[in-house]
């Protein structure tokens, strides 16, 4: 673990005076099952740190976009800031091998779930925020971003599925025609799976799966773009 951990800290160019934060960070709640020596996982750090991360996107968009609309801005945070770009961010950092995890949640693939991954990665964020200061921590985070125009230029569009296919039917069928129903729920608290499926009026156009209801509701939307005609 301490490879990992060190490979981690020159990643993102941080090393811990508190080594137990980050250790903390990469705890995975599945963990705690086989460890009851363990007090904490990173749940309260992930907390923390989407609050923090959050805080340093609303800063940035509003200084790189003085002539943008709250509601604007208010997207380009959610693109940036979403479970399946933070998970993009965090493998980026190679932050999946640092991961603890219980034995069960390993031997189910947990280590790639994307989920874990964007929880890990706001908890390392607190992790920094608590180690450091709030300028350190914008200053990795920005870091591990890069340009931010050009990070949304990729995720804008390919991020919100949900809305593309709301601006595809609504010319058509109104802003009332879509309607996303959760099929089914899957396995334990720390470890959900969600199914949603989408529907235009009474017929199904797609479903997806995914950790979160907004994640199985975004893969629902992507699958209702790819069964719809082009106009």
């Amino acid at each position: 673990m301490n490879d990992a951990l060190d490979q981690l800290e020159i990643r993102i160019d941080h090393v811990f005076r508190q080594r137990a934060l980050l250790e903390r960070a990469v705890t995975h709640p599945s963990l705690l099952q086989d460890r009851p020596d363990l007090v904490e996982s990173n749940q309260r750090l992930e907390f923390l740190g989407d609050a923090v991360l959050q805080l340093i996107l609303t800063e940035t968009l509003f200084e790189l976009f003085p002539g943008d609309r709250e509601g604007v801005l208010s997207k380009r945070r959610s693109a940036l800031a979403n479970g399946v770009f933070l998970a993009r961010l965090a493998r980026e950092i190679g932050l999946e091998r640092a991961l603890q995890l219980g034995a069960s949640e390993e031997a189910t693939g947990g280590r790639a779930r994307a989920g874990a991954l964007e929880d890990a990665f706001e908890a390392m964020i607190g992790a920094i925020f608590l180690d450091s200061n709030f300028e350190t921590t914008r200053r990795i985070v920005l870091g591990l971003y890069g340009p931010l125009p050009e990070r949304l230029a990729i995720v804008e569009d390919v991020e919100n599925p949900k809305g593309r296919l709301q601006e595809r039917v609504q010319p058509t069928h109104g802003n009332t025609a879509l309607r996303y129903e959760v099929l089914g729920v899957q396995g334990e608290d720390h470890a959900r799976e969600y199914e949603v499926a989408v529907f235009l009026h009474d017929r199904q156009l797609g479903s997806g799966r995914g950790s979160s209801k907004k994640q199985a509701e975004e893969a629902a939307a992507r699958a209702g773009l790819a069964a719809l005609p082009e106009e």
